[in-house]
């Protein structure tokens, strides 16, 4: 595989973020500990695996069903944040349509395989999450070229919100504990949802997509920003109360950082200004995911 090749799959795969998708499900993880028992290092790595490859494949499947639209774009800000190399590999011809599918494929079979090896019902619940996750996933890219509410939004990332109860349901059951970290998560990637669409509304209007700053234009997305992190904000509270001294402290934090996040964007007047905040979204989420391990495992 030539060089520019190898960079052309590290754009589509999103690799420099990595590290995250398996931290975010095996929170969740983690979190099943102190309830359920049943911790090993063995576990874990699995665990991980099935993040990796599972998010790998709802990127690639994300660039697949929007191949045609993206070559459309207009600000490479977004895209260079997102992919190592700022491209988009299917549009441009690096990486073709069909050999994208064939990864998604191969990553999505890959992290089923490895839930299967899990004992009933969590490899059950696993799969089932996942199947949703791909299904809202192609829900969310393909009813945003035309609708008159968000409903792609509001349903397509239900995807991200699950992910971390995907983790959960690895050694866990479907509890009150899994219920609060969905209904602490969701708004949080409403939120983060928000934020990638201001940034990227530019691209979105030269892609005909009915995103949030379409529907209620620049100061509407600010509030649902706002809304949502409010919304948030309750779900934290109610997820505090499951959570030890380190998750407490570390949720707060995040909280802090997030309250920050949302002030650079109520300040902002542009993409380059709003997209200062997006770090401090993904802070955010690793500063929770990485209290509430250390939380479970010390």
């Amino acid at each position: 595989m030539s060089f520019e090749k190898l960079k052309a799959y590290l754009d589509l795969t999103r690799l420099h973020f990595f590290f995250v998708w398996p931290l975010l499900l095996c929170s969740g993880l983690f979190l099943s500990f102190p309830r359920y028992g049943g911790f090993s290092w063995p576990l874990v790595g699995k665990a991980a695996l099935i993040a990796l490859l599972g998010f790998e494949a709802g990127f690639v499947l994300n660039d697949y069903v929007d191949r045609e639209l993206d070559g459309r774009d207009v600000d490479p800000a977004l895209t260079k944040y997102w992919r190592p190399f700022g491209t988009r590999p299917i549009p441009s011809g690096a990486i073709s349509p069909g050999s994208a599918l064939t990864l998604f494929g191969v990553l999505a079979a890959s992290a089923s395989a490895l839930a299967l090896t899990l004992p009933y019902p969590n490899s059950l619940y696993v799969l089932v999450i996942m199947a949703y996750c791909y299904a809202a996933e192609y829900f969310y890219q393909v009813k945003k070229r035309g609708q008159g509410a968000p409903l792609a939004q509001l349903i397509g990332r239900t995807d991200f919100a699950l992910f971390p109860v995907a983790g959960y349901l690895i050694n866990g059951r479907p509890d009150i504990v899994a219920l609060a970290y969905l209904l602490f998560f969701y708004p949080f990637a409403q939120a983060h949802l928000g934020a990638n669409d201001i940034i990227d509304a530019e691209n979105d209007e030269a892609r005909g997509l009915k995103t949030i700053p379409h529907l209620y234009g620049t100061e509407g997305t600010k509030i649902w920003i706002h809304l949502f992190t409010l919304l948030h904000m309750g779900g934290a509270y109610m997820f505090i109360g499951f959570q030890g001294t380190i998750a407490t402290y570390g949720i707060m934090v995040g909280v802090l950082i997030l309250m920050i996040a949302n002030l650079v964007i109520l300040r902002g007047e542009g993409p380059t200004d709003w997209l200062k905040a997006l770090p401090l979204f993904h802070l955010t989420m690793l500063t929770y995911v990485v209290s509430i391990i250390l939380d479970n495992l010390l």
